[in-house]
């Protein structure tokens, strides 16, 4: 993988294309766009993606929304990102990372796990919310599945 780094997002609007590829309501990108911290992605200095952080609590980050274009995935950006974010976040204090995605998103269950996150929670209906169904995989997304990563032991 190429030199990777990551710098905070003042202006987040201008990023909105990056969010709507890992979700595609744009009102409910709007919704969240302004919570938490966001950071843009750099892959030898050229934009790739963008992270947003949310702390539902004050011992809690949620990965709120991770996004990276297509041709750079499958390169560890990803995977990276989470380390990074693991050890940032570590040294604010925060006792656990949170990611939540549909359950039609097979791929992103073995790409959390990898990583180290474990199955947490279930966010019944979550994506019924959503104005248009969302398919994956031939499978709806109905339901948020939440894994979880420990900052602390």
């Amino acid at each position: 993988m190429n030199e990777l780094s990551w710098k905070k997002v003042t202006k987040r609007n201008n990023l909105l294309d990056y969010l709507l590829l890992a979700d595609e309501d744009k009102a409910i990108v709007q919704e969240y766009i302004n919570e938490g911290e966001m950071f843009e992605l750099f892959c030898e200095g050229r934009s790739v993606g963008v992270c947003l952080f949310t702390f539902p609590d004050q011992q809690t980050v949620e990965i709120k929304n991770i996004a990276i274009l297509e041709d750079y995935r499958g390169l560890g950006i990803g995977s990276n990102t989470i380390k990074i974010a693991v050890t940032y976040y570590k040294e604010k204090g925060f006792q656990q990372l949170l990611v939540g995605t549909a359950n039609s998103s097979i791929g992103n269950f073995a790409f959390y796990q990898k990583a180290g996150f474990r199955f947490y929670d279930i966010r019944k209906d979550f994506f019924l919310t959503y104005p248009e169904p969302i398919f994956e995989n031939g499978i709806r997304a109905i339901d948020m599945i939440v894994f979880q990563l420990p900052l602390r032991k």
